[in-house]
Formats: structure tokens, sequence, C-alpha cells
């Protein structure tokens, strides 16, 4: 016999908690099955949703995946800040928000892994919301490299290169299942030392 029984209603919350829910939801579902593998379907499913619901706050999957990249990447630029505004000298600001992007990373998990994996960067769209958080976290970066002699050009693509450091690093040790803690903290703090011998190398 088949179950005609009625999908329930979902629980009624008010616009913004319930947009609040769906990105919480969209960020574990993406985590685990990626990008592509995931449809606005499973997303709804895991919310107890249904799909008309998700439509009416996010248009597509992509403005979905947009927003919450968008989202990760204005936590990681806080992080990074709040770190580096609290150390003191320029080595100090530069490994500290090394160390910050490494640990915020960590502490994502597979949903870091996820959102900004290659794969996602083959599709112009989503690589356009990677891009935007790159380029924002790179600024801040940026602002923390005090090297006589750079224009602010180069100081800004110096940025990029400390980034990509830290977000290939990351992502291999997200990879490789090492985990987070004291030994994750260490190898932060050894990469960072890295970057900032780097940098100091530049100098005339």
């Amino acid at each position: 016999m088949t179950d005609t029984a009625p999908r329930p209603t979902p629980t009624r919350l008010p616009a913004a908690e319930r947009r609040r829910q769906l990105l919480d939801v969209a960020l574990e579902v993406f985590a685990a099955n990626g990008f592509h593998e995931t449809s606005m379907n499973d997303v709804a499913e895991a919310a107890g949703v249904t799909k008309p619901v998700l439509y009416q706050h996010f248009a597509s999957k992509k403005a979905l995946y947009s927003e919450l990249v968008d989202e990760m990447g204005a936590r990681l630029e806080r992080a990074i800040w709040e770190a580096a505004s609290s150390a003191e000298g320029p080595r100090q600001q530069v490994e500290a928000g090394f160390q910050a992007y490494f640990r915020w990373a960590i502490g994502q998990g597979a949903a870091f892994r996820v959102l900004f994996s290659d794969r996602n960067r083959a599709d112009v769209d989503l690589a356009d919301a990677i891009d935007r958080v790159e380029s924002a976290v790179a600024d801040r970066v940026a602002s923390l490299i005090d090297v006589p002699g750079l224009t602010d050009e180069e100081r800004h693509v110096l940025a990029f290169g400390v980034v990509g450091i830290a977000e290939s690093t990351s992502r291999r040790w997200l990879r490789l299942g090492l985990g987070s803690g004291e030994d994750a903290d260490a190898f932060a703090d050894r990469v960072a030392r890295l970057a900032w011998s780097g940098l100091r190398g530049i100098a005339p």
C-alpha cells in the first residue's frame, strides 16, 4: 500500500530566522556532498521545508552558494583583522593574521574545503564568489605588509601570495585529515614564520 500521508507542514519562522536556518543547513549539505552533487531539493529536505520555500529566499543554488561564500569570507576577514590588530609590530601582525586564517579554515573543516574547492573555480559564477573573498582577504593582508619601497600594487600582489600559502596549506592539512588542536596550532606557527621570512627577504 502506497504511503499517502501528507508531508509535515514546515514550522513557521520569521523570514530572517528562516533564511539563517537555510544558510546553516545548506552549508552542512554542501560540506557533506559537494556543490555539484547537491540539489536544491536536497537542501530543502534537510531543512524540513518545501522547495518553493527555499526558492522564496534564494533564486538558485548558485545564489545560495554565493551568499554562503560571501558570509564565510566576511567571517574570515574579521578573524584576520581582529588577530592582527591586537598584535604589536609588523612581524607579529603578519604571523597573527596568518595563524588566524589557518585556524579559521581548520575550524571550518569540510565546509572550507568544499566551498573553496578547485572544482568550483571551473565555473565562472562560482569562481567570482571565491575571487571576491580572496580579494577582500588580500586587501586586509596587504595593509599589514610593511616593506619599504613597495608600491601599493606590489604590496597587493604579495598579499595574494601570502593568502595563497595560507589557503593551500590549510586545504592540504584538511585533505590529509590531520585535524585540529595543538598540532594544527604548531603547524600554523611554522607556516606563519615561513610567510614572514619570505616577506622579510624582499626588504632592501
